[in-house]
């Protein structure tokens, strides 16, 4: 089976022949049609998240999947061979970037009937990623103002759509090219972040989903109003993800001291900052797929790849400019 691994970090992905998955009593396994490409798969390959996702190399990436079930283990229930599925691994069993993958039932969910392959593919982290930030950790209600950061991007360009869906006035910063894009998905204020402060132009905010981390994060915690909440997606970790992860204690620790500073300043200005590990979850899409298939969510694939074009594809990643996401595609 052809896959694209991770023999070492920091180097390019290689394309090798890999061993066919093997199929658990309750694991689904996937032709994958279309995989999403993510910055979570860049940081990966780079190491970057290597002290909390210990993986063994060599490692097949890949985040999202979309595709036809071939198979399904002796215990599952709620999938059948030529079942359309889509879905996130777990994050201890990722490796989309292959021609098939087994995957947990648990994690998977029809796709929604109205995307195509190419556009399940784009969605699945993506669109968890905003459903936990927004409805779990956030608990977005009507009328509330939130703030998203890089609309025009993967995860921005859908978690826009669901505040959006949930009633709030919505902020986001994007270049002014895309000012008219993110407004076409329910974006109600747009800050051109190449020309504009945003802490200038917004305050009494309910909640802000951080994506770019640094001074960006220091900055959304003022715009906040007294009991806001920041939610950063690119860290740093704080110890409520490090408990719920399992990890030892020296580690967490590590985390603890790693978001401390910011987490000083959220107590600070009386509000709160979280960090969010996305996980997977078929219930979750489920619920996703109902809004795709209302019109409530649209996917946003921005680049289309083939296969073979992994590797450059996600080194893509890193120059920007993409809306919404890219993804990979495999021929029949």
């Amino acid at each position: 089976m052809r896959a694209f691994v991770v023999t070492k970090y920091k180097e390019p992905l290689r394309e090798v022949d890999v061993a066919e998955p093997t199929v658990g009593d309750r694991d689904v396994l996937v032709q994958v049609q279309a995989a999403g490409l993510n910055q979570l798969d860049e940081k990966i390959r780079l190491g970057e998240f290597k002290q909390i996702l210990p993986y063994r190399l060599q490692l097949i990436l890949g985040n999202d999947v979309a595709g036809t079930v071939i198979r399904v283990g002796s215990k599952v229930r709620g999938f059948k061979p030529g079942d359309e599925v889509y879905g996130r691994p777990d994050k201890d069993r990722i490796g989309t970037f292959a021609e098939r993958i087994a995957v947990a039932e648990e994690d998977l969910a029809l796709k929604p009937a109205s995307a195509s392959m190419e556009e399940a593919g784009s969605l699945p982290l993506v669109a968890l990623t905003a459903w936990q930030a927004l409805v779990e950790q956030g608990n977005v209600q009507p009328g509330q103002k939130v703030l998203i950061h890089a609309g025009a991007g993967g995860v921005g360009s859908i978690a826009i759509q669901l505040a959006k869906h949930l009633g709030a006035t919505v902020a986001t910063t994007a270049s002014s090219s895309n000012a008219s894009f993110v407004r076409e998905l329910g974006a109600d204020i747009v800050v051109d972040y190449r020309t504009q402060d945003f802490e200038q132009l917004l305050s009494g905010y309910d909640l802000v989903l951080d994506s770019l981390g640094g001074e960006n994060l220091q900055k959304s915690l003022r715009i906040l109003k007294p009991g806001g909440k920041a939610i950063g997606i690119s860290g740093p970790p704080d110890p409520v993800f490090a408990r719920k992860a399992g990890l030892n204690p020296v580690l967490r620790l590590a985390i603890a001291g790693l978001s401390s500073r910011i987490r000083r300043q959220a107590k600070k200005l009386g509000v709160s900052y979280e960090f969010l590990f996305m996980r997977a979850s078929g219930d979750q899409l489920r619920q996703i797929s109902a809004l795709v298939n209302d019109g409530v969510l649209r996917p946003v694939v921005g680049k289309v790849f083939d296969f073979a074009q992994t590797p450059q594809a996600l080194q893509s990643l890193a120059k920007g400019g993409i809306r919404g996401k890219a993804v990979v595609i495999l021929a029949d």
